[in-house]
């Protein structure tokens, strides 16, 4: 998979997305040692590092699912620490989650976890309305024909796509993806990068994407930070994090990446 294209959209003059002096600790193991970082509207940032660093904790305080120990958290213009539970779920629904095992409700069909969010998020919205929008993304993420099947009868990448669409449904400003092709075969996962290059396109998004996965990292990310020992140690192009002697970062590289 190619390095991704130089993307013209991206606004660097807007961050959707500011992050300043960010700790988190659990018990005495600190996880996030003073993070900074911003994400600009339009762009793909990719945030790589090893198990355990911290990658989904991060992306767990932007949307408010943990809170920090230090630091400022800001979101579309909002301060995420100083929000009330209301405005905390306000500002989700313009945050799209998705989940690393997809989190469908296998009791109800790929329609039915599709309208799950419109039934409880827009309640004016009129039946043929809901389909509708339920079709629209369907057919964006490219499976229109599984609209009454069960999670159970998808395959692995299906369910990725289905709970890509469900995070969609919303029109979501941002989306975090949290280890977007774990568990994929690598053509299925080449699948999944053109789709989250797709929706940044498609749907205007500014993305997160959390990921070990060098080949999605260097497909999808107009930029990339590498998070190591609870810091970001380097960002940039994708070919730019990776030329340097630290062996931390040569060592990540030769173990994960195939050319």
């Amino acid at each position: 998979m190619e390095a991704k294209e130089i993307n013209p959209n991206i606004d660097r003059t807007e961050k959707v997305i500011s992050i300043r002096g960010l700790k988190k600790a659990f018990d005495d193991f600190e996880v996030l040692k003073g993070v900074d970082l911003d994400l600009y509207k339009g762009e793909n940032l990719v945030v790589l590092g090893r198990s355990g660093t911290g990658k989904s904790v991060l992306i767990k305080i932007i949307s408010g699912l943990l809170q920090a120990d230090e630091g400022q958290v800001n979101v579309l213009g909002r301060e995420v620490g100083n929000l009330t539970p209301k405005e905390l779920d306000a500002l989700r629904l313009k945050i799209g989650f998705s989940f690393q095992n997809s989190a469908l409700y296998d009791s109800m069909t790929v329609r039915e976890n599709l309208e799950f969010p419109l039934v409880r998020h827009a309640k004016e919205m009129t039946e043929a309305d809901r389909d509708r929008i339920i079709r629209f993304v369907l057919e964006a993420v490219g499976l229109s024909q599984a609209i009454n099947q069960m999670p159970s009868e998808l395959s692995g990448g299906q369910r990725k796509r289905i709970g890509i669409a469900r995070t969609l449904i919303l029109k979501p400003e941002i989306m975090l993806y949290d280890e977007p092709t774990a568990g994929l075969d690598p053509i299925t996962s080449i699948e999944i990068n053109k789709l989250i290059n797709e929706v940044q396109r498609r749907f205007n998004t500014s993305s997160i994407i959390i990921t070990h996965d060098l080949t999605c990292a260097r497909a999808v990310g107009d930029r990339v930070v590498m998070l190591l020992e609870g810091q970001f140690q380097r960002q940039g192009k994708f070919e730019d994090v990776f030329d340097t002697k630290d062996e931390r970062v040569k060592a990540f590289y030769n173990y994960n990446f195939i050319d």
